[in-house]
């Protein structure tokens, strides 16, 4: 009688202590993607990747080497707005040997979706810099890929494209939530043809 009190006993010690520790090696947001199975746009993961991206504004601002490297992986490609193809090695060089001192990127999460190891976020960017000797102020939207690595996230892949300016100067009107993406070559329904 004792034995079988003492092994029931040990058996619900023990799954009580697995069920403790199951939140802890649980990424955050992770249950509710595993719960539905579906890619998700929660604050909490918009917010942890929001931090990443303050740290990669922040090396580039301060040309910190170390920070960027912790930032980017080894693979890292970036495809810049105009095109350039570069890796990790080559994005470090450059930003330690810009002579350009007033070089200042800041970058806004907008939405997160989580697919396992594999993270990918989009937001906007804002590059301040010089071409040519005059001022440029470079606005546009950015798709980075990360990878989860030893419990951290390090970026795989960066596309940037800037936005559209008018003839006159002025930023092309913002889409709405209704109709998040414009599609040039197709006729609305609404309106006027």
């Amino acid at each position: 009688m004792n034995r079988v009190v003492a092994c029931i006993s040990a058996v619900f010690l023990a799954s009580g202590l697995v069920a403790a520790q199951t939140p802890s090696t649980v990424a955050p947001g992770q249950a509710a993607v595993a719960a539905s199975g579906a890619a998700s746009t929660v604050s909490s993961e918009v917010a942890l990747f929001q931090k990443i991206e303050d740290s990669w504004s922040q090396a580039v601002n301060q040309r910190d080497q170390y920070a960027l490297e912790l930032v980017l992986s080894p693979l890292f490609v970036d495809i810049s707005a105009q095109g350039d193809v570069t890796t990790r090695n080559q994005q470090i060089a450059q930003v330690l040997s810009n002579p350009d001192k007033t070089l200042f990127l800041t970058q806004k999460v907008i939405a997160v979706r989580m697919m396992g190891d594999i993270a990918v976020a989009n937001g906007t960017y804002s590059l301040y810099h010089r071409v040519n000797g005059a001022e440029a102020n470079e606005k546009g939207i950015f798709t980075h890929v990360f990878e989860r690595v030893h419990g951290g996230w390090v970026c795989v892949n960066s596309q940037r494209t800037v936005l559209r300016q008018e003839a006159n100067g002025k930023q092309k009107k913002q889409s709405t939530t209704e109709t998040p993406f414009h599609l040039p070559f197709f006729k609305s329904d609404k309106g006027t043809d």
